[in-house]
C-alpha cells in the first residue's frame, strides 16, 4: 500500500538549543526526507511553491528558524550564533528522521547556517546530501578573501572590492536600531513590491510575520559575520553538495564559490540565469535538479546533466560546465578545447575530420575531463540543425559555444569566383550565424545562461586588396557578435568576438590563393607560412585569451601585438589603414 500523501502541513514543535521551533511536514511519508531551511527575511512559507512541486515524491520538512515565523525569538544577539543554529538543525533532523539521513536544501541565510551543520563532523552522518542556493559558508568566504588579497593582483583585489560593494547591506545591518526601525516603519509592507521590481519575482506571498522576521533576523548578521570572515576556520565536509548558483544574484556573486571544491570533494555545480529569490517563486527547474540529485544519491543512475555538473577536485573556474568547440580537430580549436578541459569543463569537439576531433577529445580526457567528439560540416545548415538537436537531447544545452571553424582565402576581389565566395562565407560566416542562433536559443530555453565566442580575426579591422573575401567574412563575424551581445544583454548570455593576429597554425596550407596558378600558389603559401612561423603566436596563447575573455565577459578580445595595433589604427587613424590597404603584398 502506498503511503498517504499529505497536502496540508502537519505542524509540530521541536526543542532546539534553548528555543522551541515551529516545524511543518508535507508530502509522501514513504519517500526520501527533504529538510528545507529558509533565509532572511523569510520564514518557512517561502518554500511553499517548491513544496507543491515535490510533495508527491518526498516527505518534506520545513521549520521557522529561531527569530522567524512561529518559532521562539531570542532577545540576545549571541543566541543567533552559527553553532546554535546548527544545533537547532540537528534537533529537527533527530526529531523527524532519527534513523535515516535527510536531504538538506537551504537558501540565503538558511544556506549559511546549514553550512555550519554540513561541516560539523558529528552532524554529517545525519545528512544524505546538501543542496545550497545563494548562501556560502562564511569560513570559506574568509579563506577566499584572504587568498585573493595574497595574490596582490588588480583583478583579485577587484573581486574582493566588488563583493564588498554587493554586500553593502551587511554593513547597514550592523548599524544600531536603524534596520529595526526601517522594518517597523513600512519596509515589511513594501517587501513584496520590492521583490517584484528588483528581483523579477512575479508572485510574492504576503508574510504576516514579515516585520518581526526582518526586525529580529538582523541579529544573524551581527552575531556571525565579523568573527567568521576575519578568523575563518578550516571547514571541510564529506557530505555530497549540490551548489546552485544564480548568476544574476545581486548580493552573492558567483565568484564566492570558486574554491569550493577545496572543501567539498563530492561537489555538483549548476548555474541558472536568475536573481536571488527567483528560483523560490518559480521553482520548477529547482525541483527538477533536487529530484535528480536525490534520486541519484538514493541509488538511481545519474542523468547526463547531473554527470556534467560533477566537479572534479582541483578543477578550475569552468567546473561543471559543458564547452562546445567547432573546428576542434586542430589549431586554435584544439588548443581552446584543451584549455577549457584544464579549467575543469567537460568538452565536446566538433570537426569535419572525425578522427582529428576524436584525437582532441582523447587529449582532453588525458587531462581528466569528460570529452566527446562528433563529425560536423559547419557549412551545412541542415547538419548544424541536426547537431544542435542532438546536443540538446544528449546534454540539455551547452554552457559555452566557441564558433571557431574557419578557412582562409587570399586574392583580389575581382579574382574571387562566386563559388569561392559562397564556400568561404558558408564556413566563416554562415556557420557562426547557425551556431549563434541555434545554441543561444537553447541557452535561453534552459534558463541557465551561458556564453558564445565567435572567432573573428585582426583582419576584421584591416582592409586589404589581398584578402577581400576573408576580411569581409571576419568583419561580419565581429559585427554579428556585437549585435547579438546587445540582443542578449540582461538575459545571462555573454557574447565575445576573438580577433587574433598571425597565429602559427596549419590554416595557411588550407588557404586558397585566388588568381594564382598551382606553382605560384605553392610559393605564396610557403612565404606566408614562414612569416607566421617567425611571428610564432601560438594557438595555445589564443586559447588562454579566449578563456580569460569569457571569465571577464569581454565583448572583443584582440590577441597579438599586430592585432592590438590593427584595432588602434582603425579606430584612431583609419586613413592610414586605407592607405596601407592599397599595398600589394602578393607581389
Amino acid at each position: 500500500m502506498n503511503a498517504p500523501l499529505m497536502l496540508e502541513p502537519q505542524r509540530f514543535a521541536v526543542k532546539g538549543d534553548g528555543v522551541e521551533l515551529a516545524a511543518y511536514r508535507w508530502g509522501n511519508a514513504a519517500g526520501p526526507t527533504l529538510l528545507l531551511v529558509h533565509g532572511y527575511p523569510d520564514n518557512h512559507e517561502v518554500w511553499l511553491p517548491l513544496i507543491r512541486e515535490l510533495a508527491a515524491d518526498c516527505q518534506i520538512i520545513a521549520y521557522d528558524v529561531r527569530g522567524a515565523g512561529a518559532s521562539d525569538i531570542p532577545r540576545k544577539t549571541g543566541n543567533y550564533r552559527l553553532e546554535k543554529l546548527a544545533n537547532d538543525l540537528e534537533a529537527v533532523i533527530k526529531a523527524v528522521s532519527p534513523d535515516r539521513p535527510v536531504h538538506l536544501v537551504a537558501h540565503d541565510w538558511g544556506s549559511i547556517q546549514s553550512w555550519e551543520a554540513v561541516t560539523e563532523p558529528r552532524i554529517q552522518p545525519l545528512l544524505a546530501s546538501y543542496t545550497t542556493i545563494s548562501g556560502p559558508c562564511l569560513d570559506h568566504v574568509g579563506h577566499w578573501m584572504r587568498a585573493r588579497l595574497k595574490e596582490k593582483r588588480p583583478r583579485a583585489f577587484g573581486q574582493v572590492i566588488g563583493q564588498l560593494v554587493s554586500s553593502w547591506y551587511i554593513g547597514f545591518f550592523h548599524t544600531p536600531l536603524v534596520p529595526e526601525l526601517l522594518w517597523r516603519a513600512g519596509l515589511a509592507r513594501a517587501w513584496p513590491t520590492l521583490l517584484r521590481r528588483l528581483e523579477g519575482v512575479r508572485e510574492s506571498r504576503p508574510n504576516p510575520t514579515q516585520a518581526s522576521d526582518g526586525h529580529h533576523g538582523v541579529k544573524l548578521y551581527r552575531a556571525n559575520f565579523i568573527t567568521s570572515l576575519f578568523r575563518p576556520r578550516q571547514r571541510p565536509t564529506e557530505v555530497p553538495v549540490q551548489l546552485i548558483v544564480p548568476t544574476r544574484d545581486r548580493f552573492v556573486r558567483p565568484q564566492l564559490f570558486q574554491d569550493l571544491d577545496r572543501w567539498v570533494p563530492r561537489l555538483w555545480r549548476r548555474e541558472v540565469a536568475a536573481g536571488h529569490w527567483q528560483l523560490m517563486a518559480d521553482p520548477s527547474r529547482l525541483a527538477g535538479w533536487i529530484r535528480e540529485f536525490v534520486d541519484h544519491l538514493e541509488g538511481g543512475d545519474a542523468s547526463r546533466a547531473l554527470q556534467l555538473a560533477k566537479v572534479r577536485p582541483g578543477s578550475g573556474s569552468f567546473a561543471g560546465k559543458l564547452v562546445l568547440v567547432t573546428g576542434a580537430g586542430g589549431g586554435i580549436g584544439r588548443a581552446t578545447l584543451l584549455e577549457f578541459a584544464e579549467r575543469g569543463a567537460s568538452v565536446l569537439a566538433a570537426d569535419i575530420d572525425l578522427a582529428a576531433a576524436e584525437r582532441s577529445a582523447e587529449l582532453a580526457r588525458a587531462l581528466g575531463a569528460e570529452a566527446w567528439a562528433r563529425r560536423l560540416d559547419v557549412s551545412d545548415s541542415a547538419q548544424m540543425e541536426t547537431f544542435a538537436a542532438w546536443v540538446r537531447d544528449a546534454f540539455g544545452s551547452p554552457d559555452l559555444v566557441v564558433n571557431n571553424a574557419g578557412i582562409g582565402m587570399a586574392g583580389a576581389m575581382l579574382d574571387t569566383r562566386p563559388e569561392d565566395w559562397e564556400r568561404l562565407l558558408r564556413v566563416n560566416l554562415w556557420s557562426v550565424i547557425d551556431g549563434c542562433r541555434l545554441f543561444a536559443r537553447q541557452m535561453l530555453e534552459a534558463g541557465k545562461g551561458g556564453h558564445i565566442v565567435n572567432v573573428a580575426s585582426a583582419a576584421a579591422f584591416v582592409p586589404s586588396r589581398n584578402y577581400a573575401a576573408y576580411a569581409t567574412s571576419k568583419a561580419a563575424v565581429l559585427m554579428l557578435s556585437e549585435c547579438l551581445r546587445a540582443e542578449l544583454a540582461g538575459k545571462g548570455i555573454g557574447v565575445t568576438a576573438i580577433c587574433p593576429g598571425l597565429v602559427n597554425t596549419g590554416i595557411i596550407q588550407a588557404t586558397r590563393f585566388n588568381g594564382l596558378d598551382g606553382e605560384a600558389e605553392a610559393r605564396r603559401k610557403a612565404k606566408v607560412q614562414r612569416l607566421y612561423q617567425r611571428r610564432n603566436l601560438t594557438a595555445e596563447t589564443v586559447a588562454t585569451r579566449i578563456a580569460d575573455a569569457v571569465e571577464r565577459n569581454k565583448p572583443v578580445q584582440a590577441v597579438g601585438s599586430e592585432a592590438h595595433l590593427s584595432v588602434a589604427q582603425w579606430r584612431f587613424a583609419p586613413w592610414l589603414s586605407r592607405l596601407l590597404a592599397r599595398l600589394n603584398l602578393s607581389a
